[in-house]
């Protein structure tokens, strides 16, 4: 299924969330922005595809640093205005890293603004097209998704990829988060989907299959809540290797440790030493081929 002309879909990888363009003829927009680390790419992205028009609005599907990373650096080059979920007005206009989360992941995001707030059940038109913003909770819980009933197009944020979803991190921090993936996962099997614009990796149409590995993947967690806590350490560890692309061996446990959610989520479900658990993540992504051990260094590997 090809986009609508009025879409462009820049595919990022896992540092950076995907973004989407708008044009057409009504104001441009985009959604997503990126890692803080990419904010000068993705401003160079959006000017070359825009060729010469200026960004009207900025929308975000929630603020994990991947996803709103390039914010500030966006904001800076088009003076465009800016979207959030409304549940999380209080969080940036006070500007809290640690009810924003970056501090208890070890990642950055440089401050900024916004001019409007979006609530689950309201309609946007974007690429002249109308969509659904639409309550997603589970990964992030002020997480939204947008649908366009017409197209049948559903921009998936982290709420569902081809091959699974984000991270469940309420449930690190012994909040409920399990139960709003699988609502999230059967709302989106209630609407026609003919095409998904996930938040990392290729847009897919079948949405059917990605549902399908995405129950299955949340069935796996809950029938032992410690995996979905693995995941998580190793996810946290493979984000920071992308943004530094080595970390000495000898920084690994201080990094680890460093980050709230890591303790959190070892203290309720593993209840490793700290040592030990290093060496445990070290070990998993070198299993799995995301990272290698070199001169010392662990060493990011795609």
């Amino acid at each position: 299924m090809k986009l609508p002309a009025t879409m462009q879909v820049f595919e990022r990888g896992w540092l950076s969330s995907n973004n989407i363009l708008f044009t057409g003829s009504g104001e441009t927009a985009l959604v997503d922005s990126g890692y803080a680390s990419h904010a000068e790419q993705t401003v160079a992205l959006v000017r070359h595809a825009l060729q010469g028009r200026r960004l009207d609005l900025l929308v975000n599907t929630h603020l994990h640093s991947d996803h709103c990373g390039g914010n500030a650096a966006l904001q800076r080059a088009f003076s465009c205005r800016t979207a959030i979920p409304a549940a999380e007005a209080d969080k940036v206009r006070q500007w809290s890293d640690e009810s924003l989360t970056y501090k208890a992941t070890g990642q950055q995001c440089e401050r900024f603004g916004f001019t409007d707030t979006i609530r689950p059940g309201e309609s946007l038109t974007l690429g002249d097209m109308t969509w659904q913003a639409l309550a997603a909770p589970g990964h992030d819980p002020h997480s939204l998704i947008f649908f366009s009933p017409d197209e049948g197009i559903l921009i998936s944020a982290d709420a569902l990829w081809e091959n699974g979803f984000g991270v469940v991190f309420p449930e690190l921090e012994g909040e409920s988060g399990f139960a709003e993936v699988r609502a999230t996962l059967e709302l989106i099997a209630s609407l026609d989907v003919r095409l998904v614009i996930p938040g990392h990796g290729a847009p897919f149409t079948d949405a059917g299959r990605a549902l399908a590995t995405a129950f299955s993947r949340l069935d796996y967690f809950v029938a032992d809540p410690a995996r979905n806590a693995q995941n998580a350490i190793k996810v946290l560890l493979k984000f920071l290797l992308l943004d530094k692309q080595g970390i000495a061996m000898a920084d690994v446990e201080t990094l680890m440790a460093d980050m709230l959610l890591v303790r959190e989520a070892n203290a309720r479900y593993l209840q490793k030493p700290a040592a030990e658990l290093a060496q445990w993540a070290v070990a998993q992504l070198i299993r799995a081929q995301a990272a290698r051990i070199e001169d010392g260094r662990l060493v990011n590997q795609d």
